[in-house]
């Protein structure tokens, strides 16, 4: 009902399933399984989170990332808790008020430069932990990669933990991306999260290969304590399990999440090789993982669009956002830089 050899760049929620994933999908079907996490993949899923994280990494497969970060937030929270995150933070931006509405947890939101917090930023929200008219900060929370593409270096990772645990916040991570900074940094993923005292994670699959599935992984035992209740009642517990396990365990036993997360860093740092010899494309952040953010008059974002798929990012700054994945191909991005060369030029008073 599609053109498979159609490829844009809206999203990494795009692109389709990696073939080795579906494969294993195919190999966990036939017969019958345990439900709701009893299975034999479910449970090599747990001992190939513990290898990636460390003994103490506890893995609850859901269905959405909405989801994963909604109940790792409470798993981190108190009822009169607050989140302290970004104002271009995922969950203060994109999912529809459901940290508030069902996790029942208020956003305090602060400003982050190119998508990133520092503690600067976090102290402006980390007061008022004995006033109980105010909803008590207890987390905070940094996505990596971030929602414009950048990265977060080990050690500012290392220096919002520790100003956090200082007053007694835990740090959650939403890794919705994850692998593409760990690609991007050449570390493993433990060296981004267990190994600076993260207390908890949400680990993307889908936008890195998979059909469907995130991940909820408790590093800190604290946060683990009814987690699997929290799972169940927030309507995130499916009941073949296994085959959200089975796509885990075809990323993470091998490397197929990093091959993937860096196939998509490099298209998308081919295209911002591409634009560098566009004087009049600016691009607004770094080029860390797979999104690169550009600006561009009107008229030639809305004569590309009648070739590409791409979400307007701010539309009175002219600003969109070009994601890459795992399928982009050199092709694909090419085809790209071809199209923006002629509508550049064509542009009137571009100055191309």
């Amino acid at each position: 009902m599609h053109d498979i050899d159609i490829r844009g760049f809206a999203s990494d929620n795009y692109s389709g399933i990696h073939p080795e994933i579906l494969t294993a999908v195919v190999a966990s079907n036939g017969g019958h399984q345990p439900s709701y996490g009893g299975d034999v993949y479910t449970g090599r899923l747990r001992e190939v989170v513990r290898e990636h994280f460390g003994e103490s990494a506890r893995a609850y497969p859901v269905l959405t990332g909405t989801g994963a970060n909604v109940i790792a937030l409470q798993a981190a929270c108190d009822r009169w808790g607050s989140v302290i995150c970004a104002g271009t933070a995922h969950i203060q931006v994109d999912e529809g008020g459901a940290p508030e509405k069902v996790g029942g947890l208020k956003l305090l939101t602060v400003p982050a430069p190119e998508g990133k917090l520092t503690v600067g930023a976090i102290s402006r929200e980390a007061w008022g932990f004995d006033d109980e008219h105010r909803a008590q900060p207890q987390v905070v929370s940094l996505t990596q990669a971030t929602e414009l593409g950048t990265v977060y270096t080990p050690a500012e990772i290392a220096g919002i933990v520790e100003f956090a645990h200082g007053r007694g916040l835990r740090v959650h991570v939403d890794g919705a991306r994850l692998a593409n900074a760990a690609a991007h940094l050449g570390l493993p993923l433990r060296a981004l999260t267990s190994d600076l005292g993260v207390d908890v994670l949400s680990f993307g699959g889908t936008k890195n290969g998979m059909l469907l599935g995130e991940m909820v992984v408790t590093l800190n035992p604290e946060t683990d304590r009814g987690l699997d209740r929290l799972r169940k009642s927030s309507m995130q517990l499916a009941s073949k399990l296994r085959f959200v396990s089975a796509q885990f365990l075809a990323l993470l036993e091998g490397d197929l999440w990093l091959r993937n997360a860096a196939h998509a860093n490099a298209m998308a740092a081919a295209l911002r090789q591409g634009l560098s010899e566009m004087p009049d494309v600016r691009v607004s952040y770094p080029v860390q993982a797979n999104a690169v953010f550009v600006e561009l008059p009107a008229p030639v974002l809305a004569r590309l669009h009648e070739q590409f798929h791409f979400y307007d990012w701010n539309a009175s700054a002219g600003q969109a956002r070009w994601m890459t994945s795992f399928d982009t191909t050199p092709e694909d991005v090419e085809r790209l830089l071809r199209a923006l060369r002629v509508r550049t030029t064509e542009s009137p008073g571009s100055g191309a």
